[in-house]
C-alpha cells in the first residue's frame, strides 16, 4: 500500500480538530473539523492523523478524554467515511474494536468526572499559518443538572477567560477576587496574565476541592509567595462584612452567578462590600471615575479596532500575539490599557460580570437590588468583546452572554 502522507498538527485546521477533541466537544463537531482537515472529506490522511495523533498520542498522555467519548467519536468517523465511499483504514477499525470490547462505560464505573483541556488559540499575523495557544486542563462534571453544577464549565466562564487573555494589561499586577469560581478556569487565566493576587471562592466544599485539584493540575500552588493564589470557602449568606472588606481587591469577577432570586440579596451584599471605595493621597471619587472612564474609552476603541481586523478564517487573525510568560498582548499600534488605568495611585475597585440571562425576571431583580445598593451596572457587551480564542468550540454560544462592568455610582 502506498504510504499515507502526514498532516501537520500545527496547522489551524488540525489544531481545531485536536482542540475540540481535547475539550470533548460534541462528536458531530469533531466530524465537521475532520472534514475541514480533508477539504470536505475524511480522507486517508485525516484518518491517519486521528489514529496517530488523537488516539496513539493524546490517549496515552495523562488525563486524556474519556474512553466512552473516544468510542463514540471513532464510531461516527467510521460511519462518515463509509458513507462517502472512502476506504476506512484498518487501524481505525482496530482502535474502535478495542474501545468497543475492552472499555466499560464511565457511567457504569460510577465515574461522572472527566478531564477536558480548554485551548485558547492566538493566531499569528500572516494568514494564520501557525497558532500560539494557552491550554488549561480541568477536571469537571458531566452531570451539569444533577447537583454538580459547580464542577461544570459554564459559558460565561469561557467568555470571562477570553476577556482576561485578550486584555492582560487590565489584570496584570492587580489583586483579583472571583465569586463563585467553580472549576477555577477564570482564576487559572488570571494566573497566566500575572495578576498579583488571585482569590477564588465558592460556597460548596466539593466544588472547592475540585477547584484546588484543577489548580494543581495546571501546576499552580496555592497560598505561596510565588503564586499568590488562594481558594476560600465563602458562602454568600454567611460572609461577614469584616471578612469581605478585608480582601480589598482591585478587580472583582463573576461568571454566571445570577441564577437564583433568593440568593441575589446576599450576592449584592458581597459585591457591595468588595467594591467599597478606597480613597487616599487626596484622590477623590470624581478623579477615580474620570480615570476609569478614560481607561474604558481606550478599551472600547481597542475592541472595535480588533473587530475590524477579524479574518473570516479564524475570527480574530489580527496580529495580536499573547505571551503568557510576560502577561502582555503585544501589538505595535495599540495604546496600553494598563497605563491608562494606572493614572491614579489608589483606584476604585471594579467588577466584571458575565452572565447568560436565562430568566428576565431574575435579572430585573438583580438590577433593582444593585440600584438600591448604589451600584452602577454598565452593559459593555457590544463595546468590549474579547478576541475569539475558542474558534473550535461550537458548543459555546458567545452571542448568548451579556457582559457588565460594576462599580459604585
Amino acid at each position: 500500500m502506498e504510504e499515507i502522507s502526514k498532516l501537520d498538527p500545527e496547522t489551524l485546521e488540525c489544531l481545531r480538530l485536536t482542540s475540540a477533541f481535547l475539550a470533548m466537544e460534541p462528536t458531530h463537531c469533531l466530524i465537521y473539523f475532520a472534514r475541514e482537515c480533508g477539504k470536505g472529506l475524511i480522507t486517508n490522511e485525516v484518518q491517519n492523523f486521528i489514529c496517530q495523533y488523537c488516539i496513539n498520542k493524546i490517549m496515552n498522555e495523562d488525563n486524556p478524554p474519556s474512553d466512552l467519548y473516544v468510542k463514540n467519536f471513532l464510531k461516527k468517523v467510521i460511519v462518515e467515511v463509509e458513507s462517502s465511499s472512502i476506504e476506512v483504514l484498518d487501524e481505525l477499525y482496530e482502535h474502535f474494536s478495542y474501545y468497543m470490547t475492552s472499555v466499560k462505560d464511565d457511567f457504569e464505573r460510577g465515574n461522572s468526572r472527566v478531564y477536558k483541556r480548554v485551548s485558547f488559540l492566538f493566531p499569528n499575523v500572516s494568514s494564520c499559518p501557525r497558532v500560539e495557544k494557552v491550554v488549561i486542563l480541568l477536571q469537571c462534571s458531566v452531570n451539569m443538572l444533577e447537583g454538580d453544577t459547580g464542577c461544570s464549565i459554564w459559558p460565561s466562564s469561557l467568555f470571562l477567560s477570553e476577556f482576561i487573555l485578550s486584555h492582560p494589561d487590565i489584570f496584570s499586577s492587580k489583586s483579583c477576587f472571583e465569586v463563585g469560581s467553580g472549576v477555577g478556569l477564570v482564576g487559572i487565566s488570571l494566573a497566566y496574565v500575572k495578576a498579583s493576587k488571585v482569590i477564588l471562592t465558592d460556597g460548596d466544599l466539593s466544588t472547592l476541592a475540585n477547584m484546588k485539584h484543577n489548580l494543581e493540575l495546571n501546576q499552580l500552588k496555592m497560598q505561596t509567595e510565588v503564586s499568590q493564589i488562594e481558594c476560600r470557602h465563602l458562602p454568600w449568606e454567611s460572609a461577614s462584612e469584616e471578612e469581605l472588606q478585608g480582601f480589598k481587591p482591585d478587580i472583582v469577577l463573576g461568571a454566571d452567578v445570577i441564577y437564583d432570586p433568593l440568593c441575589l440579596p446576599d450576592l449584592l451584599r458581597v459585591f457591595t462590600n468588595l467594591l467599597s471605595l478606597r480613597i487616599s493621597n487626596g484622590c477623590t471619587k470624581d478623579k477615580l471615575n474620570d480615570a476609569d472612564d478614560e481607561a474604558l474609552l481606550v478599551l472600547k476603541t481597542n475592541s472595535n479596532d480588533s473587530k475590524s481586523r477579524e479574518s473570516d478564517d479564524h475570527g480574530n487573525c489580527n496580529g495580536n500575539r499573547f505571551d503568557p510568560s510576560e502577561g502582555k498582548l503585544n501589538s505595535s499600534d495599540e495604546p496600553s490599557i494598563g497605563s491608562q488605568r494606572d493614572a491614579a495611585k489608589e483606584r476604585q475597585p471594579v467588577a466584571y460580570l458575565a452572565t447568560v440571562i436565562r430568566n428576565m425576571e431574575t435579572f430585573d431583580c438583580f438590577m433593582k437590588l444593585a440600584n438600591q445598593a448604589q451600584l452602577s451596572v454598565l452593559d459593555i457587551t457590544e463595546t468590549c468583546r474579547p478576541l475569539n480564542l475558542l474558534p473550535y468550540m461550537q458548543s459555546y454560544d458567545r452571542a448568548s452572554i451579556r457582559f457588565f462592568r460594576i462599580n459604585f455610582s
